[in-house]
């Protein structure tokens, strides 16, 4: 069962932006159960708990994530501050901005 936190990212998706990419984001929140994306090729998928392969793990609080995602703090500034921590392939963090842009 999905967070319905998480599940908003559905309407946010960008299929171009994910055009050639099959990576896995894994996201580790202090507030709400772990959640990973799976970006395969222009497709999303939404699992909750913890996948065997991510290519980048993401430990913050949702609300870190909203934030990040509304525009309102940057991913570094985020990392910077302590209020997001990354391990894996880093270069991946940023492209979270081009796959859920805001719907502003």
């Amino acid at each position: 069962m999905t967070s319905p936190q998480i599940e908003k990212l559905h309407r946010r998706f960008d299929p171009q932006a994910a055009q050639g990419m099959h990576e896995v984001f894994q996201f580790h929140f202090s507030d709400i159960p772990d959640h990973f994306l799976v970006i395969q090729d222009g497709t999303l998928e939404i699992g909750e708990g913890e996948h065997d392969e991510p290519s980048v793990s993401l430990s913050m609080s949702l609300d870190t994530l909203r934030d990040i995602m509304n525009g309102e703090i940057s991913g570094m500034n985020a990392f910077m501050s302590g209020r997001l921590k990354a391990t894996g392939n880093l270069m991946l963090a940023p492209k979270l901005g081009q796959l859920f842009p805001s719907k502003r």
